[in-house]
């Protein structure tokens, strides 16, 4: 019996994964859908198969949360980049606590004035609507070309405020259940405890495996650890009765800065980012198609009504949260974000594998229960579709990205150029050869240097008519230049030259002249 158990549900994983990898080259085939995120995609073609009653796997919340959520968190954490979320960890933490305060308070005012449910019912669902999954989103950034300091933003709420929404949702599931207390003192009591165990063990764990990897040099092995590392958190801090997902997110951000740093060195570095970037790409392939799949129309119209109602009081909510904690933390330390970045932060900030996971732990006992697992995936419906596919067009209103990706172009043209000029150098270095007839040479030479010609011109124009590239080809140049400083004092420390890695001179100095 369990061995059929085992071949069903292997042949359910191949048949999702069959499927999302076939979306991944539909765009190949048909340009157009290339205006659309792969995410998105997914999540489209999950309502095809929905609507003609394809219902490829059974999408339960331990399988999201356990198996999903722990290496989503940690790729996001290992890429995000400490001097960039310490610049904004201020607001960042206003969104990430405040922010999911005033979502859940909104989301369940709305539901108990406007539509008459139950305040305990409407606080489930507004603590389910109170994470948010902006993967689509940031993708979509890296794609266009959309400023950093965005994507920090994003990213560095969404990690953080799922370790809130997850705690928030469990104190006020103990609440409805007359297990926990309504009073300022248990709840951060609870809280400190919840995150505090979260970042100890995060910590424990980041900084064990960043000295471990020290000693070796084996990327498969240190590739491995980070796997282990990204699931024994939160397993681990789970059952000590922490945040998993802070614990994860804390370790994550711990190896990414850290341990990457002392303990890998740049080849190892790249072999696990790329491994990261693989998983997150196979994970989130699974995820968006069955959060599509899942949908069922009926009871989405049966709750047509209240799903409106929720869309409209989380939207307004969040639009009082971004734009009120934007402006406290503008005033507080100065951190300037612009209202265009702010109506984007406001507006990307879509639902998704996190809310549907919390809504589907819901207690069968519970008599709302299916009225708040169908509000909350009509909800994370509307934003994928709606709000994910209008925030390109919102970037372009608000000038934030060009109208055509001239970044990738600007750093294609670059890289052109770089690489000729290094054939150019061989090419002087090979005019001696013995068999090389002096006008091949010269054919050579006046081929290659056409087009370098050719391409300095075509930088120029682009540079002369977009001077922001400029500032983009001068930060650009600053990174690689805090990355090789970086590697270098990383190498020292491996091969015992350091005892510890020092503090990046030119980061210090860049931050002083900005």
């Amino acid at each position: 019996m369990e061995e059929e158990l085992i071949h069903a549900n292997l042949k359910s994983f191949l048949l999702v994964l069959s499927v999302s990898l076939s979306v991944a080259t539909l765009p190949q085939i048909f340009s157009w859908l290339r205006q659309i995120p792969y995410t998105l995609l997914l999540v489209i073609v999950g309502l095809i198969l929905a609507l003609v009653d394809v219902r490829l796997v059974n999408l339960s919340p331990e399988l999201i949360l356990t198996i999903f959520l722990p290496p989503l968190l940690f790729e996001a954490a290992w890429n995000l980049k400490w001097s960039n979320l310490k610049r904004d960890l201020v607001p960042i933490c206003l969104y990430a606590i405040l922010g999911v305060l005033i979502t859940i308070a909104g989301v369940a005012l709305g539901l108990n004035q406007i539509a008459g449910m139950s305040l305990t019912t409407a606080l489930l669902i507004g603590a389910s609507l109170s994470a948010t999954d902006p993967v689509s989103v940031t993708a979509l950034f890296r794609e266009l070309g959309a400023p950093q300091r965005l994507t920090t933003l994003m990213e560095g709420e969404s990690l953080f405020n799922d370790g809130m929404a997850v705690v928030a949702f469990g104190f006020l599931v103990a609440l409805q259940q007359g297990t926990a207390q309504l009073t300022l003192q248990p709840i951060l009591v609870e809280l400190l405890s919840v995150v505090g165990i979260g970042i100890a063990v995060g910590c424990l764990i980041g900084f064990s495996i960043s000295y471990l990897t020290q000693r070796f040099d084996l990327p498969l092995v240190e590739q491995s650890l980070t796997l282990v590392s990204a699931y024994g958190t939160y397993l681990i801090t789970e059952d000590l009765g922490g945040s998993g997902v802070i614990g994860v997110v804390t370790c994550g951000l711990i190896l990414g800065n850290f341990g990457s740093r002392i303990g890998m060195n740049p080849r190892t570095r790249l072999i696990v980012s790329e491994f990261w970037e693989f998983l997150a790409f196979f994970v989130n392939s699974i995820v968006f198609l069955l959060i599509g799949d899942q949908i069922r129309f009926d009871v989405l119209q049966a709750n047509f009504i209240t799903i409106a109602i929720t869309v409209g009081a989380m939207i307004f909510a969040r639009a009082i949260s971004i734009y009120l904690l934007s402006a406290l933390s503008n005033f507080l330390v100065k951190s300037e974000i612009p209202i265009p970045d702010q109506t984007v932060v406001w507006w990307g900030g879509l639902r998704g594998s996190v809310s549907i996971a919390l809504a589907l732990s819901v207690s069968v006992v519970v008599p709302a229960r299916e009225e708040i697992i169908a509000t909350v995936f009509g909800v994370v419906l509307f934003t994928l579709l709606v709000q994910g596919l209008t925030v390109k067009p919102l970037l372009e209103k608000l000038q934030l990205i060009d109208k055509q990706p001239l970044r990738k172009l600007y750093t294609e043209a670059v890289a052109r150029q770089v690489a000729l000029n290094r054939v150019l150098e061989h090419l002087a270095q090979t005019e001696n050869r013995i068999g090389i007839e002096p006008e091949f040479y010269r054919y050579q030479e006046t081929l290659i240097k056409g087009e370098l010609t050719r391409l300095q011109t075509e930088i120029d124009k682009m540079q002369d008519e977009y001077p922001n590239l400029q500032k983009f080809t001068k930060q650009q140049l600053r990174e690689e230049l805090l990355a090789v400083e970086a590697d270098t004092y990383g190498e020292f420390v491996k091969t015992g030259w350091l005892n510890k890695e020092l503090s990046p001179f030119l980061q210090g100095t860049y931050q002083s002249l900005e």
